[in-house]
């Protein structure tokens, strides 16, 4: 399967998102590539640190592409790999067109704090202009770094499940230290000594409906 975590406004976590994925993946006996098609190549710098600190290495492949090349070289690897998780930043750019023009899943992190309707309508748009290209293209949404108490996180809930053409996923991961932790070692939230059973559960329950259902196979 291919899956872009991808978006049109940075700060939402895509790139944790995207590591963690492959990661599990990798951990769940997957051959897994991650395609680092963000700028600011932080998904590459991730695992160039993982490599460093973990005695078999990051698990899983990681190379970079840029513009164009993401489109003719992903079909390539997908020959060779069992999933492939693209990061393509925050932005509407060439490298995020190019991975959903051959991508099966668009997923969407969306903070609730930061949340704007005017980001959904563009998000949606996006996704009806690339379908038109790639037709089996689905899209989906989360909240991430979610409140742990508060309004914000029911209300754009409410918000994300009446987008047109994005399937909203009711599994949040909350705003927790243990993600910025994970990452700094280069690892994931079920790595983590001391563990977070709650932040692992949460990116294990994301994982859990993108990969492990039925339906997805």
């Amino acid at each position: 399967m291919i899956v872009v975590v991808g978006g049109i406004k940075g700060g939402s976590g895509k790139t944790t998102v995207a590591t963690h994925l492959a990661i599990l993946c990798a951990q769940h006996g997957a051959d897994v590539v991650l395609i680092d098609a963000d700028d600011q190549e932080t998904a590459s710098d991730f695992t160039m640190l993982r490599n460093t600190r973990q005695p078999g290495g990051a698990g899983y492949t990681s190379i970079k592409l840029h513009g164009p090349a993401v489109r003719t070289e992903t079909p390539r690897l997908a020959a060779t790999y069992d999933h492939l998780i693209i990061d393509t930043g925050g932005r509407d750019t060439t490298s995020q067109r190019a991975a959903l023009s051959v991508a099966d899943i668009l997923l969407v992190p969306f903070v609730p704090r930061s949340f704007d309707v005017w980001t959904l309508e563009k998000v949606a748009a996006l996704v009806a202009e690339m379908q038109t290209a790639n037709p089996a293209l689905r899209a989906s949404m989360f909240l991430n770094r979610t409140d742990a108490r508060g309004q914000d996180n029911h209300e754009a809930a409410e918000v994300l499940k009446d987008t047109p053409l994005l399937t909203f996923i009711d599994t949040p991961l909350g705003h927790r230290k243990a993600f910025s932790n994970a990452a700094s070692q280069g690892l994931a939230v079920t790595e983590l000594k001391p563990p977070d059973p709650k932040a692992s559960d949460e990116i294990l329950a994301l994982w859990h409906v993108l990969f492990a259902q039925p339906s997805r196979s």
